[in-house]
């Protein structure tokens, strides 16, 4: 649990919210002292603003408590590829009428999917 709230990744989180909270109540302020002036399309952009800090703390809340996969998905990940990478290669056909742009972006594709691990924010 201690990893989880104190770890250099969710220190970082915790600041990136502290940032994102300020600047949408700022925002928020903003936009009531400009309705408030006269512009009445400034009081949706001043419910708005909130309602993007709310949105920043479920985000937050949702990569703080994601789960690491474990061995075990990743074993199961990696066969399911390999079965799909065989059903691909058994299925391989390239028409001689191909766009040579699509067959390059195909093979780029192809090679992106051989690679063992995928990139992933949190491991």
């Amino acid at each position: 649990m201690r990893s989880r709230w104190f770890s250099p990744t969710s220190l970082l989180l915790h600041v990136a919210l502290l940032i994102w909270v300020t600047g949408c109540l700022a925002a928020m302020y903003w936009q009531v002292g400009r309705a408030f002036q006269g512009n009445q399309l400034s009081f949706m952009y001043a419910v708005e603003w909130p309602l993007f800090a709310v949105v920043g703390v479920m985000g937050w809340w949702a990569l703080l408590h994601m789960e690491p996969v474990t061995e075990e998905e990743k074993a199961q990940r990696r066969s399911h590829e390999e079965r799909m990478r065989a059903a691909a290669q058994a299925a391989k056909r390239r028409p001689e009428d191909e766009d040579p742009a699509l067959a390059a972006y195909n093979d780029h594709l192809a090679r992106l999917a051989e690679e063992d691990e995928p990139k992933r924010w949190k491991r």
